[in-house]
């Protein structure tokens, strides 16, 4: 049979406009992501300590303390991925052979075993890095797809729109029905609740990977080098706009992560939020995050307008402003002004949507870059490097977030005091606008624009052609 991979760069310097169902296909890969990245930024925190009986600090700490794994198994999956070949291609078998352990892994977060406490904390530690390392070994090679799905860094930045419409939906999702699930599924038991309502999710996310790997293809099919790692990483590091990103990516993740990890503590112990549905099934925390999650839809969908009129910097650096300003109000919003900060959630939503998708789509201009700078390709290890800097940031975040809850006085399942809800309420506003606007500044100095990218990308072809016929260097 002939190889789905097997291609020409000639086939490659054809730039066409991708079908709708690869760009979909693409898209769903990171609606099985965001089933558990999502469920994780909003309920991993409030799971760890409310239900599963683990302090604050200690799951802090321990979020902060895994990273070390990251910081090896990221860079060393991009290498690993740059360097397979396969009659799939080089990322697209990920999808395939890491989903299942995906699944089983995150499933297994939520198994809540009935363990003593030091039990429950080593089980923690372990469940939690094993589903790291699947989650590296599987988005590691589907973020790198979409620096070869095409070499035109417009219908990139498309499928990047496609793949966040996707992600926000998941998240939407997750946001909407994982409380009214749990409850409905576990009844008065909520450690049941979030077990199956995991097990739905892992099910789901498998499905949609293997959808992603079956409706996807590789064209950009890099000119074959000698294969250095010492060689791919000083690339890397001379690659200024990639620099840019790592450190807008840890910067606004933590700003993700605070904020998010406080969201369920916010409504429960400060705006009082018991459960009680005020919609349908839908208790006040629903509404809020899902009205929000809907407005930052919205926001994905605009995302080919804007980016055809602004550069990319320039509508990062502005949509990230307004949405800093709508979490810093949240401060000076009295708990009973419940529908002031859905008006104001949504608004910071819409306006950072089309961020994501932005982006990402950088992100794959700045492997180009690398290469024409360089010569190396290096798609993966510039994306698992950029990963890193993600879960770096939603470790940093999220760790804050316990321990300086906890040194706020916070105690799980109790009436908090004066000070503990103040914590609250600077973890959920001040704090993630400070991390929200040091991204503003990271982003400043990334220097790739249209211009230049029209460059690059004129270079790269020609360079290509020239090279297709030429012996491995």
């Amino acid at each position: 049979m002939e190889s789905d991979f097997k291609s020409s760069n000639t086939a490659a310097l054809e730039p066409h406009t991708l079908r709708f169902r690869e760009k979909l296909g693409y898209g769903l890969g990171d609606t099985a992501s965001n089933f558990f990245f999502a469920t994780f930024n909003v309920f991993l925190l409030y799971y760890y300590t409310d239900i599963f009986g683990l302090s604050a600090a200690a799951v802090g700490t321990m979020f902060l303390l895994t990273k070390v794994l990251d910081a090896v198994s990221d860079p060393i999956m991009g290498l690993i991925a740059d360097r397979t070949n396969s009659r799939w291609g080089k990322f697209r078998p990920y999808l395939l052979w890491a989903a299942v352990p995906y699944g089983l892994c995150g499933y297994a977060m939520f198994a809540n075993p009935d363990f003593s406490y030091t039990g429950k904390l080593i089980y923690a530690y372990v469940t939690y890095s094993l589903m790291m390392l699947a989650y590296t070994a599987i988005n590691v090679p589907y973020s790198a797809l979409m620096g070869v799905i095409s070499p035109s860094s417009i219908e990139r930045t498309k499928v990047a729109s496609y793949r966040f419409f996707c992600a926000f939906a998941a998240g939407w999702l997750v946001g909407t029905f994982v409380t009214p699930l749990k409850n409905i599924l576990g009844g008065e038991n909520e450690a049941l609740g979030f077990q199956l309502t995991m097990l739905i999710f892992a099910v789901a996310s498998v499905a949609l990977f293997w959808i992603t790997f079956a409706t996807t293809k590789e064209r950009v099919i890099p000119v074959q080098t000698k294969s250095d790692i010492k060689l791919d990483l000083k690339a890397l590091l001379s690659n200024g706009p990639w620099k840019a990103l790592f450190f807008t990516g840890v910067f606004t993740l933590i700003n993700i992560a605070v904020r998010n990890g406080t969201l369920l503590y916010y409504f429960k112990y400060y705006v009082g939020d018991d459960g009680t549905p005020i919609f349908l099934i839908f208790d006040k925390t629903a509404v809020f995050m899902s009205l929000g999650l809907l407005a930052m839809m919205v926001g994905v969908s605009l995302t080919k307008t804007l980016s055809q009129r602004f550069e990319k910097r320039q509508l990062m650096i502005v949509l990230s402003l307004l949405n800093a300003a709508s979490m810093a109000a949240f401060y000076f919003t009295p708990p009973e002004h419940y529908w002031l900060m859905v008006a104001i959630n949504c608004t910071g939503m819409l306006a950072a949507g089309p961020t994501p998708a932005l982006v990402w789509s950088m992100y794959a201009d700045c492997a180009d870059y690398g290469e024409w700078k360089s010569e190396r390709r290096t798609t993966a290890l510039v994306f698992s490097t950029v990963q890193f800097s993600h879960k770096m940031g939603l470790a940093v975040g999220a760790g804050l977030a316990g321990i300086i809850l906890s040194s706020f006085g916070f105690v799980a399942n109790e009436v908090q005091t004066a000070t503990s809800l103040t914590g609250i309420r600077f973890m959920f506003s001040i704090f993630p606008t400070i991390f929200a606007i040091l991204g503003v500044i990271a982003i400043y100095f990334y220097r790739i624009d249209s211009k230049m990218i029209g460059t690059i990308e004129h270079d790269l072809l020609q360079r290509h052609a020239a090279d297709e016929q030429t012996p491995d260097r």
